[in-house]
This record gives C-alpha cells, sequence and structure tokens, in this order.
C-alpha cells in the first residue's frame, strides 16, 4: 500500500507531509506506518517505515532530524544530522536538504515554514508543551535564524478532537490558573468533567504570537483509526502500546 501524505496549501513552497498510518510494514496493534522508535515494535520495521518516510520526502533517513519528545518548551536549533536524539519537542533549521520530524498519536503535530526567509520549524505540542510554550518558543527559535513572525505560516495536523479529549476539574484549574480567558477551550462533560478542544488552544497560541497563517487539518486522530494511531483510544481498548505518527517537514 502506498504511503497516505495529508497536506496544506499555505506549506506549498515545502515539501512536506502528515503522515497517517497507511502504508507501513507493521502490524498488530502497530499494523501500518508506525515511526515510534520507541514502541515495543520490532526495531527493524520502525526503521524501514521510517525510510519510506524519508524517501517520499527525499532525504536520506539521517538528514530526518527528530528529538527525544518529553513534553517540554525545548527547541533544538540544527544545521545537520544529529548525533543522538536530544530531549527537546521541535526543531528549527535553515539549512537546506534537512527534514525535520515530530512524532504523535493524539498531540498536535505543528509544521511551519517561512518562504521568503528559507526557515521551517515541527513542534510536538501536547495540552503540557503547549501550554509551557513549546509553539511561541520554536517561533522565536525560527526568528533566530533569520524567519519573520508576520511571514510564517504553521499547521496543525491530525490531533485529538475536543469530542474525544475528556478531562478533569483538577486539568481545568491548571488552565484557569495560567489565563481564565482558556474556559473558552472547555466544554462541560458528563460526571463533572469536561471536553478540552486541544486544536483551538493551539490556534490561539499560535494566532497570538502573531504568525502570518494558522490553521488545522481538521483530522481527529481518535475518531479515525484506520488511517491514525491514538493513545487515547488505545488505552480505552485496553491495548498494551500503541504506533506514532510521523509529520515531516524540509527544506
Amino acid at each position: 500500500m502506498t504511503l497516505e501524505i495529508l497536506t496544506a496549501d499555505s506549506l506549498s513552497d515545502f515539501r512536506h507531509g502528515f503522515f497517517t498510518r497507511r502504508g507501513g510494514a507493521s502490524s498488530g496493534v502497530f499494523t501500518g506506518l508506525n515511526c515510534g522508535a520507541g514502541s515495543s515494535d520490532q526495531s527493524e520495521i520502525v526503521s524501514i517505515n521510517r525510510a519510506r518516510v524519508a524517501e517520499a520526502m527525499q532525504v536520506a533517513p539521517d538528514h530526518m532530524l527528530g528529538v527525544h519528545q518529553v513534553h517540554s518548551a525545548d527547541v533544538i536549533a540544527a544545521t545537520g544530522p544529529l548525533a543522538e536524539r536530544p530531549r527537546a519537542d521541535a526543531l528549527v533549521t535553515a539549512t537546506p536538504g534537512l527534514a525535520l520530524s515530530v512524532l504523535t498519536a493524539d498531540c498536535q503535530p505543528v509544521l511551519f515554514g517561512d518562504a521568503n526567509a528559507g526557515v521551517i520549524g515541527a513542534a510536538h505540542a501536547g495540552w503540557r508543551g503547549a501550554l509551557d510554550g513549546v509553539l511561541e518558543a520554536t517561533i522565536d527559535a525560527m526568528e533566530a535564524l533569520g524567519a519573520n513572525r508576520e511571514d510564517i505560516c504553521a499547521v496543525i495536523g491530525p490531533s485529538i478532537s475536543q469530542s474525544a479529549y475528556e478531562v478533569g476539574p483538577e486539568f481545568l484549574e491548571t488552565f484557569m490558573i495560567e489565563d481564565p480567558q482558556n474556559s473558552r477551550f472547555f466544554a462541560n462533560g458528563l460526571n463533572g468533567h469536561y471536553q478540552f478542544d486541544l486544536p483551538a488552544y493551539g490556534l490561539h497560541r499560535l494566532r497570538s504570537a502573531g504568525v502570518g497563517q494558522a490553521e488545522w487539518t481538521r483530522h481527529c486522530t481518535y475518531g479515525d483509526p484506520d488511517r491514525f494511531y491514538s493513545y487515547r483510544r488505545t488505552t480505552h481498548a485496553g491495548e498494551a502500546d500503541y504506533g506514532r505518527l510521523i509529520s515531516v517537514i524540509r527544506l
């Protein structure tokens, strides 16, 4: 099966893609394009999947960079292949021939590009990273490489949607402490719980930071098991592990 790659018109100046799980070599609960080396999937199979993605992005596998994601606001500025995966949640570069990648399974994958400056970025933004400022930190790091935030296009890829993201009152309180206006990203749920709109919150943070354009592809990872991996869906199903989707942009 060929790879399925979701793209955004606003990033058409760059080779990029939010890859679905279709077209990979993994089997079992990982069936499809599992690109997560941190999963319990066979490492050689994950390497095959990642090589297919690198080929689609027209780069050598060692030029498709990634980080050891830790739900932080830390950003790596890359100028060449990385000897190891640093602990961080975003990457930026102005070096032609490099591709930046992030892995997700409900969290937001966000791809950034400033075509005028020739600077790109990629961020993994779950609720913790988004709240702590990983999106703004990525924009700042791009500006340090010569980008202009008014010229940056940012696209949020497949993420868990509000209807599938049930949270408790303590979760809401964490966001209310940061800004009482954050209540707009929560809807009342059942039994004293709430439904959190992660993509809307991500768009709010991006637009408040002053990027020229911000959008979400409007794909929900939880609600489409044939195309997307989902940590929360796996948890609800009682499965032992889950695959990771990859999102990539190259310069």
